[in-house]
């Protein structure tokens, strides 16, 4: 290798390591003029969700089948006696999420893959388990609330994302889990399977008495709304509205409020076309089917979804705030009466997996990949 050739690929490295390193003074500036600045703080190897059990510890699971606690000032430990998962494709650890009452009852949520054939079929799941001690965390006490059904091939389409209702409203004390449809489709249409389906259970996963289809069966009893494809989505806003984000086919990703007994439509509808140029009626053809609040052409690729609440960003209060996986972004949302007057895109060239909001205003974004950064975003003024 000659000298000249050697400079340029040091000079190059220097280059990449430098950029890495100054993030945390980067600027990062959206399309409508705002602006973010981003400290990171960590790595991690294939992150899918983070989580806030309080102000200064959050939570990270990794899809290999890790989860860390990581604290306030940029440590991480890994949190022992985990689950087994299934990893591969969209598949792995899933979401992890604290119950309202964490602070009193010490449980979190966690979905994964599990298989019973040794990973022929897979199903996601819900479990909930006891974490106490922060200086030496692990889980116990692990209970089983939720199983996609049936068992199927695949690898893709789980969904599995967790959303509590509010303490005071009507939804205290209950857990939603989106449902994929394991891309099969019509599944999301039919009473006998949980695929394509956003479910509402009791913390301890029960069935609520009043679920809408309790008259479809002892699996419809489970269901809140149907004919998803796969939400990577969920949260409520201030005003108890819940929310949720899924993928389209070839296009067409949306974000739905989510009102009890409807129908999204999924495959009979969408705002997009099959991969292989098959065009799908639009919602407009079929009044009978929930239209989407808003749907992105191109594709988006929406994945984690939260709402802004805290003091570092007044002005956002109350707007939602979504990762863009194909779309490379931070996105921000702002309604008037359930509808999308502006977004704002904040991007970085880099997929976007999960975003959540510290309790003391921060915005804190997760990227996707073998080598995701974990980012702390406050305000640049």
């Amino acid at each position: 290798m000659n000298g000249s050739l050697l400079y340029k690929i040091c000079l190059i490295f220097l280059l990449l390591m430098a950029a890495s390193q100054s993030f945390a003074n980067n600027i990062i500036e959206g399309n409508l003029g705002s602006k973010i600045q981003g400290e990171v703080i960590l790595k991690f190897n294939y992150p899918w969700s983070m989580s806030f059990i309080d102000n200064d510890h959050l939570l990270v699971a990794t899809k290999p089948g890790k989860l860390w606690l990581v604290d306030s000032f940029g440590s991480k430990t890994e949190v022992k006696n985990i689950m087994n998962v299934q990893y591969g494709g969209q598949g792995g650890m899933g979401d992890v999420v604290p119950h309202p009452n964490y602070k009193k009852n010490k449980y979190i949520y966690l979905s994964y893959i599990t298989s019973d054939d040794g990973g022929t079929t897979r199903y996601a799941v819900v479990d909930r388990a006891k974490l106490s001690d922060l200086s030496s965390p692990k889980l116990e006490n692990r209970q089983r609330i939720w199983e996609q059904f049936p068992a199927v091939k695949g690898k893709g389409h789980f969904s599995h994302k967790i959303a509590f209702g509010p303490k005071g409203s009507e939804h205290e004390n209950k857990i939603f889990i989106t449902s994929g449809d394991r891309q099969m489709q019509t599944p999301a249409q039919k009473w006998d399977t949980n695929f394509g389906k956003i479910i509402r259970l009791t913390d301890d996963g029960s069935v609520p008495n009043d679920n809408p289809f309790k008259s479809k069966g002892d699996l419809a009893k489970t269901f809140w709304t149907t004919g998803h494809r796969n939400a990577l989505g969920i949260a409520f806003d201030q005003e108890n509205n819940l929310w949720a984000n899924e993928m389209g086919p070839k296009h067409g990703d949306e974000l739905n409020l989510i009102v009890p007994g409807s129908n999204y439509g999924w495959p009979l509808v969408s705002e997009g076309n099959h991969y292989n140029g098959a065009i799908i009626p639009s919602h407009d053809t079929r009044p009978e089917f929930t239209q989407p609040v808003q749907y992105w052409v191109p594709t988006l690729a929406p994945s984690g979804l939260t709402f802004y609440h805290g003091n570092e960003f007044k002005e956002w209060q109350g707007q939602a705030l979504l990762g863009g996986l194909k779309g490379k972004s931070l996105v921000r949302l702002k309604f008037k009466n359930k509808k999308v007057i502006e977004e704002e895109r904040f991007s970085w060239r880099v997929r976007v997996r999960d975003v959540e909001v510290q309790k003391s205003g921060p915005i804190w974004v997760i990227e996707d990949g073998s080598n995701a950064r974990l980012i702390k975003f406050s305000s640049s003024n």
